[in-house]
C-alpha cells in the first residue's frame, strides 16, 4: 500500500465514524423517545469507540492468521461485538434502563451492517486517495 492511500483510509475512517454516530443518535432517539438521550449516547460513543477501536487494532496487530479472509471475517465480527457492547453499555448508563440499552444495541447490529455495506460500496467506486486503482489494494 502506497502512502497516497493513507488519506483514503483516514477519510474512510472519518466518514464511517460520522455515519455510525448518526445511526446511533437516530436509533437512540427513536428507541428512548428523547432526542437529547440520542445525542448523549452518540457523542459519548465517539470517544469510547475511538479508544476501543485503538485497542482492538493493537490486539489484532499481534494476531497472525495464514488465511487473510478468515482474519478479516473474525476481525469484523469481534469489532461488531465490541462496538455493540459499547453502545449497549452507554445506553444503559445514560438511560438507566438495561432494556433500552439492549434494544439500541440490537437495532444497531442490523443498521450498522447495512450502512457499512453501502459505505464500502460507495468507497469502492471512488478513486479518492489512490494513485492507480488497478495496482492499489484496500
Amino acid at each position: 500500500m502506497k502512502d497516497s492511500s493513507r488519506k483514503r483510509h483516514i477519510a474512510k475512517a472519518i466518514t464511517w465514524r460520522i455515519v455510525g454516530t448518526i445511526d446511533t443518535i437516530v436509533l437512540s432517539w427513536i428507541i428512548s423517545g428523547n432526542p437529547f438521550t440520542g445525542l448523549k449516547i452518540g457523542f459519548a460513543e465517539v470517544v469510547t469507540k475511538m479508544l476501543l477501536y485503538y485497542f482492538h487494532e493493537r490486539v489484532w496487530f499481534k494476531i497472525y492468521f495464514k488465511n487473510s479472509n478468515k482474519r478479516h471475517a473474525l476481525k469484523t465480527v469481534t469489532w461488531r461485538i465490541v462496538g455493540t457492547l459499547d453502545t449497549m453499555t452507554l445506553a444503559w448508563i445514560i438511560t438507566g434502563n438495561p432494556m433500552t440499552g439492549f434494544k439500541i444495541g440490537m437495532a444497531e447490529v442490523v443498521t450498522k451492517m447495512a450502512l457499512y455495506f453501502f459505505h464500502e460500496k460507495i468507497w469502492h467506486k471512488s478513486n479518492y486517495g489512490l494513485e492507480n486503482r488497478n495496482t492499489q489494494i484496500e
